[in-house]
């Protein structure tokens, strides 16, 4: 009875609803906001940290091996990241200015993992970096690619069980009318 009485307000209610959350999310204010709550999530931050420096890596690794400098590289680089990345980016930079190592610089910064810090070191070392940088980002991306296949396969049976519940509702509010059709009859 409540959705024959009601049915029209409750879809009007629904579609400003969906519209509010759509115009909402053109917004660059809410989509800043959005991407900095979830950088703030433990798992998914760090996911996204790995991904952009996947990122960053790939691109300087092609810009030194065409024959960019270093530091350049860098400085065009650094739109590739988060505003928090690129700050540190910024910092790193300066150090390799003034002459730091490479691998030191940007692991004093928070721009390396344990494993690009090590090849980080072999490519400064052996005098190719942009194949490194490269190697690094090809490393992370597997690394990825095994998280999202774990993450997958953890929410699939949880995305399962809530579509069953969902079904499972659907079917007992169909059936309610006739229950109470049938204890009316008696």
């Amino acid at each position: 009875n409540a959705v024959d009485k009601h049915g029209p307000v409750v879809l009007a209610v629904l579609a400003v609803l969906v519209a509010g959350i759509v115009y909402a999310l053109r917004l660059p204010q809410v989509r800043t906001a959005i991407g900095d709550a979830l950088w703030r999530v433990p798992a998914i931050g760090e996911r996204l940290k790995i991904y952009q420096l996947a990122r960053f890596y790939r691109t300087i690794g092609m810009l030194l091996r065409g024959g960019m400098p270093l530091v350049a590289a860098l400085d065009m680089g650094a739109e590739l990241l988060h505003p928090m990345l690129r700050a540190r980016l910024a910092a790193a930079s300066r150090a390799i200015s003034e002459g730091r190592n490479v691998s030191q610089s940007m692991d004093a910064n928070g721009l390396t993992t344990p494993v690009a810090l090590r090849m980080l070191a072999v490519g400064e070392k052996g005098g190719n970096m942009g194949e490194m940088l490269e190697q690094i980002a090809a490393f992370h991306d597997e690394e990825l690619a095994r998280w999202v296949d774990w993450f997958t396969r953890l929410f699939e049976p949880v995305l399962m069980a809530l579509i069953g519940l969902a079904i499972g509702v659907i079917v007992v509010l169909m059936y309610m009318p006739i229950f109470e059709l049938a204890g009316n009859l008696r």
